[in-house]
């Protein structure tokens, strides 16, 4: 750990009076001398988007599949160009309807290129964007049409009657809904009665073209986006984000990308799949689209992506840890499926290939032979031109980071940040192993500390320096929308404090360790990390996903494990119990091998003694195929977990008290 990725600007100091004691702060090597200065050619996203029409003009910029004789067929493209008159020709038809700069105007649906365009739109006119997670129902589009105050809805024509439930009060304060295609008469006479206009895309794009308005261009300082989170518990809060937030962003990630020898280009590709109302996707895209770069949607099933990569063959993936997750499961179970000797020589090949990268050696210098005649197969089912794979959302288990660090044949690095910091806080560096399961080291316009947390014994000025992640910015974001109380709670002496537990490693880089919300202290008085259990007892091969508990008033912990359903049928098979999945789960014997799984991969894992799951509820279901178990970007909705299962959690803590008696 020789190399620094990071330089020491101010030194720590230790708390007096009560006060905690707080790190030094840590800043990008870029950033030594001070932040460097802005783009001055770039004023808002909307001067991004029109810059790159200019010099791109005929570029693909973005691109979708249609459902034709019941398959999907492949990729079909607009220019910048096509693109930009969609967004003149939406701008003006939304002004020309009565909506003037200032407004909040609501995104609601799925990725697609009607999306961007309705973005940009906002852009062009200085309205607020708020984009509505596609995954939100009725009682949270409700809230926050509300809350925001939108005036005027983009809806995919799946979510019209979510916007027209009859939970969805507040809907009737709106003056203009626009489908993304086409609406039902009856959802349009719904909506007319209400007193709402409402059109669909062609006709909406018709009238902008008949009625031509001047742009009213944002400044720097105006607000972007009001970008609600999709909250693991009570009502989302709107983060207000201005134009400054994202141009900065996306300079810091181009002075970012000067240091290294592989460029972005304009043939690079990007698979948006990640929902574009999540910061990370939404400043993926942007920093495509300023490089005259393209985009391809997914077509809306997560489960088929391996389908879209295969179409698309995408240069750079984005994803949160459950889908490099599910990855990582689909290569090793293609590995179960070969014969014994071509597994001992994929795990010799693996194993030359991580030594030498260990070594120093770039990733696609350390084996060429390897991934010649193993790792070839790997990339080829990402689409076989992936370059960069980057995750976030939540910290990846360096096992997964590990593997596809080696057999993608891509660059693999993690990356941290948040609404608050309009993407990016830390991210790392392509082929530096020193930072298997770190985030990187900070971003280029931000500072970060760490403060103590004395409760959780976490120090900022121990060794190594622990403490909960303070980030300080070249352009913080402006607060939460209506709840000054949150923000002076969150935004103190200039310090966004995250709630995300740190660690820093002594060459600069930040290892995410744990969450002050999710740390839960059992009856002996031992502290647990709920989330790094579920990180670690989710590599059990024979688990899809679990959710681990533990009360405050009870010594041990249970979980809720929901099985992976083509291991468990081999498991039965092997077994000999024909019977269906559903009644698979219900069986004794396969919930108590279950848990000797789990504890094998607890004591390989070297847990100790409390951090080992003692009983288990088996759920045939995923936590996804549930209504509301998981926010928008698969994090887990603890409270309602707890509320679906306590029935069951009761019953598993009767068991185990009646089993020490």
């Amino acid at each position: 750990m020789d190399k620094k990725f990071a330089v020491i600007v101010e030194e720590g100091k230790k708390g007096v009076n009560g006060e905690p004691s707080i790190g030094p702060v840590y800043r990008n090597l870029l950033s030594k001398d001070g932040f460097p200065p802005l783009d001055t050619n770039l004023e808002s996203t909307w001067e991004v988007f029109k810059n790159s029409v200019e010099k791109y003009p005929n570029n693909k910029m973005l691109g979708w599949r249609e459902f034709v004789d019941g398959k999907w067929g492949p990729y079909k493209w607009k220019t910048y160009k096509t693109v930009y008159d969609e967004v003149l020709h939406t701008a003006s038809a939304t002004r020309t309807s009565g909506i003037e700069p200032g407004c909040k105007v609501g995104i609601y649906g799925a990725n697609c290129p009607q999306w961007i365009v309705a973005i940009e739109a906002c852009n062009a006119q200085s309205y607020i964007a708020v984009p509505l997670y596609d995954t939100l129902g009725a009682g949270a589009i409700n809230f926050i049409l509300d809350h925001a105050e939108v005036d005027v809805v983009f809806v995919q024509d799946k979510k019209v009657k979510e916007l027209l439930n009859a939970e969805c009060t507040h809907t009737q304060r709106l003056k203009l809904i626009v489908c993304f295609t086409t609406m039902e008469k009856e959802e349009k006479d719904k909506a007319e009665s209400m007193g709402i206009k409402t059109y669909d895309w062609s006709e909406f794009l018709h009238m902008g073209s008949k009625n031509p308005t001047e742009l009213q261009t944002p400044k720097s300082s105006d607000i972007c986006t009001i970008m609600y989170t999709s909250g693991t518990s009570g009502n989302p809060k709107g983060v207000i984000l201005t134009h400054e937030n994202a141009i900065t962003n996306i300079r810091g990630v181009d002075l970012f990308m000067e240091q290294f020898e592989d460029k972005m280009t304009v043939d690079d590709v990007y698979i948006s799949f990640l929902p574009l109302a999540h910061i990370l996707d939404l400043m993926i895209e942007e920093y495509f689209f300023r490089n005259g770069a393209s985009v391809g949607f997914f077509h809306g099933n997560i489960n088929e992506l391996r389908d879209d990569l295969v179409e698309l063959k995408p240069t750079f993936l984005a994803g949160v840890p459950r889908v490099l997750e599910r990855i990582h499961e689909g290569v090793l179970k293609g590995l179960e499926e070969v014969n014994p000797r071509r597994r001992k020589i994929f795990s010799i090949l693996y194993n030359h290939k991580l030594k030498y990268m260990k070594a120093g050696y770039k990733q696609k210098n350390a084996s060429p032979l390897a991934d010649l005649l193993a790792f070839r197969k790997v990339k080829n089912r990402l689409g076989g031109r992936i370059r960069l794979i980057v995750s976030g959302g939540a910290p990846l288990s360096s096992e997964v980071e590990e593997f596809l660090r080696v057999t993608s044949c891509a660059f693999v690095c993690q990356g941290y940040g948040m609404t608050e910091t309009c993407g990016l806080a830390t991210l790392g560096y392509p082929d530096e192993m020193c930072m298997l399961g770190t985030v990187g080291s900070t971003f280029v316009y931000t500072d970060l500390r760490l403060e103590e947390v004395s409760d959780m014994g976490y120090d900022p000025l121990s060794d190594p320096p622990r403490g909960e992640i303070c980030l300080r910015g070249k352009a913080p974001f402006a607060g939460y929308y209506k709840n000054p109380e949150l923000t002076n709670e969150v935004l103190i002496d200039g310090w966004f404090h995250t709630g995300d537990i740190g660690e820093m490693q002594p060459n600069g880089v930040l290892k995410i360790i744990d969450r002050k919300k999710h740390l839960i202290k059992l009856s002996q008085g031992e502290y647990i990390a709920l989330e790094y259990l579920e990180k670690v007892y989710s590599i059990t091969p024979i688990v899809e996903d679990i959710w681990v508990y533990g009360d405050g008033f009870k010594s041990s912990l249970v979980a809720v494990a929901v099985p992976n359903k083509e291991n468990a049928e081999k498991w039965a098979h092997q077994n000999k119990h024909k019977v269906s999945y559903a009644e698979l789960c219900k069986l004794t014997q396969f919930k108590d091998y279950i848990l000797s799984e789990l504890k094998s991969t607890a004591e390989r894992n070297k847990l100790r003694g409390f951090e080992q799951i003692k009983a288990i509820i088996v759920e045939p279901q995923t936590f996804e195929e549930q209504k509301d178990l998981l926010t928008a970007t698969m994090k887990k909705r603890r409270a309602k977990l707890l509320n679906h299962y306590k029935a069951g959690i009761d019953d598993l803590y009767k068991s185990l008290t009646l089993n020490k008696r």
